[in-house]
Order: structure tokens, then sequence, then C-alpha cells
């Protein structure tokens, strides 16, 4: 019921965040292994692991971040708080441009998997399969106006359809097609690849383990953060990057490089030409010559199939990645405020979703103009992760200097003492490396010179127009407001009981009440009451509509709480009066807190709670919370909510 929401509830454990890691980051192979492999040819797998690695180091930095600052946002929210808000915003900025890329990519190779899987060949040839690919972008995101999928299903289904159709494809690669002696074949460093083609290929092989930021927006999410996001992300990443590895063997003993005028530096591999944007698809093609044919094309089907299942995941997931970072910018007056605002039906702002699958179909249509789609969008995509990256890392450090004494479940290990105080090795030596990286690409994608500098200067204006709308300072430090629901002198309370009235206002209060419930492992008990007038019997008949209505509230009020794993119990009862049923509920279930809410047009009536309200605060026999809301808040939509709930 609630449209809008006071924060996040944690709801993910170990199992469903590593699956996240795994789905996330395994996910780009459908569209990296591609591309790094056009320029990387038979160093693509040694490529890969070098890499991996260092994506390994980059996630101590993150794994200690997300565990001690347990807020949504990820490398935005470390260099907030360890620098300034303009370098938070910054590094937040750069962050959207991944996650849209991810979303232009991954929508780009959905028809190419797909026609594969049924043959639909038209769908595969330009322009046609970037149209489909904004077609992708807008119908889901249409679907995430319209409700909000479960993030834990998602992941499940994604990890689950990756990990299914990598182990079969890696199985039957190192049977069939891997051989001791071919493993070098097409391999001449310097010469194929050439060492400005590994230049090139360096930073696009960072295209390979997206995801990280996904993960890291979740810290807002995670039940006992400081050990489950640590956790989940060695789990997850480690699997990954050792099926990438995998992954690249197979791919290279199935398609070596060999002399072509039109590959980079005269040689080319078809995995990353042919079958540049479905190189899967293009590995169980490889088996022909080993497996049955009318296995094979099973193999190919199933893998188109699970191929285009992975890549509509990781757009939804992208999607709502950019919208939990763009929560967090929003909170803290780095974009307008409607991006800050939760909502019932989506959990992030509608506007987050309407412009990343806005901006997400530009960056495709923009690529499709500027040909090589997959080139340019890859070469984009390495400027604004490795700047994430870097900026991360520099925060860690950061951190250890400015907060010594924040709480940090989980340290990066193997530290050495600058200046008395212990600074991770992983961040000192990661830290660099990526910004070589980043120089690297500077030095050869055209995308990452004219396009990457563009983007920040958008970013800029952005930034500058959504402070001074905000009144505040372009250094000020802005705090999110954070209400303090449960003093905790006070303690948990167990059974929360709220009064449900129909409208914005008791849709708010619900809200508060999930919140403190999902946070404190409490039960909500939900009251609805039907008013009889004194001249009528209890046991009258009521308007069936107002029954209807009351039902239906319960229904969606037990969906809401059953979403964020809050126990939850509904009643309808009727009374003669609001105030006595509600105090006579909370001593028979023996309530710990009653959370109600009071409209700002009592205060103009020269008192500031509604009668019902004043009773329950004189009689109640526990505590009581009341939600109150400034004059002009809400009450346009409850006058119009109101009228259309009158006969």
């Amino acid at each position: 019921m609630p449209r809008r929401f006071t924060g996040l509830s944690r709801v993910l454990d170990t199992r469903s965040v590593a699956s996240v890691v795994y789905g996330e980051v395994a996910s780009s192979l459908y569209f990296a292994l591609g591309i790094v492999a056009l320029y990387a040819l038979g160093f693509t797998p040694w490529l890969l692991l070098a890499v991996g690695l260092l994506f390994c180091l980059v996630a101590l930095s993150y794994a200690e971040g997300t565990a001690a600052i347990q807020e949504t946002g990820g490398a935005a929210t470390f260099v907030r708080r360890a620098f300034n808000d303009p370098a938070g915003f910054f590094t937040g900025w750069a962050l959207f441009l991944d996650y849209l890329i991810v979303i232009a990519l991954a929508a780009l190779f959905v028809p190419h998997y797909l026609g594969s899987a049924v043959g639909w060949d038209g769908i595969t040839r330009r322009p046609w399969d970037a149209v489909v690919g904004v077609s992708v972008i807008a119908m889901i995101a249409a679907v995430r106006l319209v409700r909000r999928p479960g993030l834990y299903r998602v992941a499940i289904l994604v990890a689950g359809g990756a990990l299914a159709s990598h182990l079969l494809l890696v199985v039957l690669g190192f049977v069939f097609l891997v051989s001791s002696d071919g493993l070098g074949r097409g391999l001449d460093l310097g010469v194929a690849p050439t060492w400005g083609s590994i230049a090139f290929a360096l930073p696009v092989a960072m295209l390979a383990y997206t995801g990280l930021e996904t993960v890291a927006n979740l810290a807002a999410e995670t039940r006992e953060p400081g050990r489950t996001l640590p956790r989940s992300l060695f789990a997850g990443i480690g699997a990954a990057v050792g099926v990438s590895v995998a992954m690249g063997v197979v791919g290279i003993a199935a398609y070596p490089a060999h002399p072509d005028p039109a590959g980079p530096g005269g040689y080319a591999s078809d995995l990353g030409t042919t079958w540049l944007r479905a190189p899967l698809v293009g590995i169980s093609a490889a088996l022909g010559g080993s497996l049955p044919e009318v296995l094979v094309d099973a193999i190919r089907i199933f893998i188109g199939l699970t191929g285009t299942l992975v890549l509509v995941g990781a757009v939804t997931t992208s999607i709502s990645g950019a919208g939990r970072l763009a929560y967090s910018l929003g909170r803290h007056d780095m974009l307008p405020h409607a991006f800050g605002v939760l909502r019932r039906r989506t959990l992030i702002a509608p506007v987050s979703i309407v412009s990343a699958a806005a901006v997400a179909s530009g960056l495709l249509l923009l690529a499709l103009a500027a040909e090589r789609e997959v080139r340019f969008l890859a070469s984009l995509y390495s400027f604004g992760v490795l700047i994430a990256f870097t900026a991360a890392q520099a925060a860690v450090i950061r951190l250890r200097f400015k907060e010594p004494d924040l709480p940090r479940p989980f340290r990066a290990p193997g530290n050495i003492r600058l200046r008395g105080i212990p600074v991770p090795l992983a961040a000192l030596i990661g830290a660099p490396l990526t910004l070589a990286i980043w120089i690297c690409a500077l030095a050869t994608h055209e995308a990452a010179q004219v396009a990457g500098p563009l983007w920040l200067l958008v970013g800029l204006v952005v930034f500058v127009t959504s402070r001074w709308s905000a009144g505040q300072g372009l250094l000020k430090h802005v705090q999110a407001p954070m209400a303090d629901l449960v003093p905790d002198s006070e303690g948990a309370y167990e059974r929360i009981l709220v009064p449900l009235k129909l409208g914005p206002i008791g849709e708010e209060v619900l809200a508060t009440a999930i919140r403190l419930a999902s946070e404190r492992n409490g039960q909500i008990d939900v009251l609805h009451v039907l008013r009889v007038p004194l001249d009528r019997p209890l046991e009258a008949e009521v308007d069936p509509r107002a029954v209807e209505r009351a039902e239906s509230s319960l229904r969606e009020a037990a969906t809401l709480a059953g979403e964020h794993g809050v126990t939850f119990h509904g009643e309808v009862v009727r009374a003669r009066t609001l105030g006595e049923a509600i105090v006579r509920k909370a001593r028979k279930d023996g309530a710990d807190l009653i959370v109600m809410g009071s409209a700002a047009r009592w205060r103009r009536q020269s008192r500031f709670f509604s009668p019902t309200v004043d009773f329950v605060l004189r009689r109640a026999p526990c505590e009581v919370m009341v939600v109150a809301y400034p004059q002009g808040v809400l009450e346009e939509e409850a006058e119009r909510d109101s009228a259309t709930l009158t006969p």
C-alpha cells in the first residue's frame, strides 16, 4: 500500500547476495568475451585472468567499505565520506554511465542470443538488433514502473541460468575442444596480438567483470552486512573469475587467431568477429564436429535461451542498481529531490527508472550512428568503472586516517603502517593499477577521450543545479535525513499495532511500521475498524463496499509485509469508536507500540491531534508513535482519494 518508504529494508541473506554477485559478474561474459577476443586474440584467457585478479584486489576494498558504511551508494558513498560531496557525486556520476552502458549492451545482445536460439536471423542484423534492444529496455522499464520484481528471485534466476550454461560449455569445451598443444596456437605476443591491441584490450577486459557496484549498493538491504557482504563478494567473484578464464580458454581453443586483413594488427579470431555479439553461442557451434548435430542444436538453443534470460535479468538489475545509486545521491542533494524518494510499486523512484531507460536507449542509438556499437560502448564503460575503482580504493585508504575508530566488521587483510596507521596493501597496489589502466584507456579509446569528459561536464551542470535548487552550498557536506524511530535505550518492539486507514497518510504509517518491524525482527498487527453508528446494533449489515475495501487493504498490507520479511496479522473489527477499538486490541494482544498518523488539518482547528489519536494517547497500555505531517503534505492526494472512496 505505501507509496513512499522511509528507507530500504534488510531482507537479503548470504545466498541471495552471492547469487547477485555471480549473476551480475558472470552475466557480462555473454557480451564481453567477444570484444575482448577481438583484440586480445589468443591472449584472451590470460588477460581475463590478470584483470580478474585485479578485480579481486579491488573487491577487498569494496568489502571493507560496504561493511563499515552500511548505506546504499557504493563507491560514491565511500568517496563522499572520505573526501567531500563533489568528489562523491562525480564518482557516482561515472558509475551511472557504467550502469547505462551495461543496460545498453545487454539489451543489444538479447536479439542475437534469442535469434540464434529460435532461428530469427532478421533481428540479429543492423539496425534491427538495436531497435529490438531499445524495445527490450522500454518493456523492462514499463514493467518496473508497474511493480518491482523480487531481487532475490531475479538474482537466483539469473545466476542459475548463467551457471548452468557456463558449466555446460566449459565441461564440453575442455573435453572436445581444448588440447595441450592447442592453447598457444595463434598466439604470438607483439604480433598476434600486437602490443597496441593488448593496450586497447586491457581496459575493455574490465567489462568482463561488471556487477561489483550493484552488490555494494545492497549494503542497506543486507542482513548483517558486516559479515554477509564480504562472504558473498568473495564467493561470487571467485567463482565468476574462474569460470571467465575457463570460458576464455575454451573460446580461443575453438576459434584460434588466424591472418585476417580486417582484424586489428592483421589477425583475428572468429570469436571476436563472426560471433562478436553471441560468443557463447559461437562456442556451442564449435562443438559441431565432435557431437551429433541434433545435440549441438539442442545446446545452441539452450545457450541462446538462457543467454536471453540472463541478459534481460542484467538489464533489470542494472536499472535497479542505477536507481539505488540515484536514491543515495538524491538524499544528499546531489540530484533533484525526486530521485531520493522511494515508492511502493517500484521501490526506487520512478524518475530513476525512466531516466535510466531513456539515457541507455540514447546511448545505444548514438553508438549505432557511430557504428561499431560494441566497441564504442565497451570503450566508454572502462572510462567510468576505472574512475570508480580508483576512487573507492583511495577512499578506503583515506578513511583509515580520517576515521580510524570507524567500526570495520571486515578489514582488508595485509596491512602496512604509514604514520602509525595500518593501511591495506590491496588498496595501495590496486589504486595505482586501476589509475594506470584508466590512463591507458584515455590513450587508446576514442570514446573515452570524447564522450567520457562530455559526460562529466553534464554531471557538473546537474550537480550545480541540484545544489542551488536545494539551497545548499556546492562544497557543503549534506547529511541525509534519518529518523530516529527507535532509540537504542528503548529496545526493540516485538509487536507493533497499526490501525489501518485508507489514503496516503495511512499508507505512510504502514510503511513506517514495516520499517520498524523489519529492522527489529518484530511483528505487525494491522487493524481495520468498521465504525457502526450508535443507532444501529454492532451486528448490523455494513456497506459491502466498505468491507471489500477493508479486506483489500489488508491483503495489500500482507503482501507488502511479506516482501520485507515481516510477520503479519490482519483483522477487521466493528466498533462504535476507533479509539476504543484500538486500545482494546492493544490490550488484548499485548502490543509494545501503536503507530498512528495525524493530518495537518487538525492543527488548523487549534488541536494538534485528531480526537482518535488523543484518545489513544491517553488510554493506550503501551507506547504510541504518531506520524505527523507538515501542513500541505499529502493533503491534496488525501482529498482526491477521499473523493474517490465516497459512495
